[in-house]
């Protein structure tokens, strides 16, 4: 079963400083028919404006992942941690027992386009602490490439939940296809571009939640980039 979530019913936050998009309920957005997707609790669209922050806020018990799209965020957190996260780079902070950070645009000049991913750990009150990776843009073009797992290689961040993050950027006629495993199911999110799931076309924003169905293909129309969770 292929269930669609179309960009333009998302919720919305507008700031002087920040355009956000929510595929779940977040903040002041509540939707009791999109509270969360098994483990994935939030799909946060950003778009934070040149020199714009979140100031020092704290999290705890959540599995907290940044995809940057365009741009760079510059991260601080409580445990030490600073840098800078740029586009083709995948941030995982796991808050556990508690953490604090704060996030900001590190330009002046140009806004930074991201995925903010929120996914509820199997486990609370674990150590808090931060990773991050640079992905490889060979391995992802045109085939999946996992970004994020509870076994995670060098190459990806560790998820302290049974669920994966696959990444892949497509030329236009391309396809890749994901096997399901039994009693798992699959979230894709368009990060750009234009794509099909079956008999569905999607572009930017867009999404299809998978339940009971043994594998996805996805084919672009255009240059397109997408994310997709394979959860328990």
């Amino acid at each position: 079963m292929l269930t669609v979530r179309k960009s333009d019913d998302r919720g919305k936050t507008k700031l002087d400083w920040l355009e956000s998009r929510h595929s779940f309920s977040f903040g002041d957005y509540r939707d009791p028919a999109h509270v969360s997707f098994g483990p994935l609790r939030v799909i946060n669209e950003d778009r934070i404006a040149p020199g714009g922050a979140f100031p020092p806020h704290s999290h705890s018990d959540m599995e907290i992942v940044t995809y940057i799209l365009d741009g760079a965020l510059e991260h601080r957190d409580s445990l030490g941690n600073a840098g800078i996260i740029h586009a083709g780079e995948i941030q995982l902070m796991s808050a556990g027992s508690g953490i604090e950070h704060a996030e900001v645009n590190a330009s002046r000049e140009h806004p930074v386009h991201l995925l903010q991913i929120w996914i509820l750990p199997s486990r609370d009150g674990v150590d808090p602490s931060y990773e991050q990776k640079l992905i490889d843009p060979v391995s992802m073009s045109n085939r999946f490439t996992r970004i994020a797992a509870p076994d995670p290689r060098a190459t990806e961040v560790r998820l302290t939940q049974d669920a994966e993050i696959w990444a892949v950027k497509l030329d236009p006629d391309e396809e890749v296809v994901h096997s399901i495993e039994p009693g798992r199911r699959a979230w894709v999110q368009v990060a750009r571009g234009d794509v099909s799931v079956g008999s569905h076309r999607l572009v930017a924003g867009d999404a299809v939640g998978i339940l009971d169905e043994s594998s996805v293909a996805i084919r672009a129309h255009a240059p397109s980039e997408v994310l997709l969770f394979d959860m328990a």
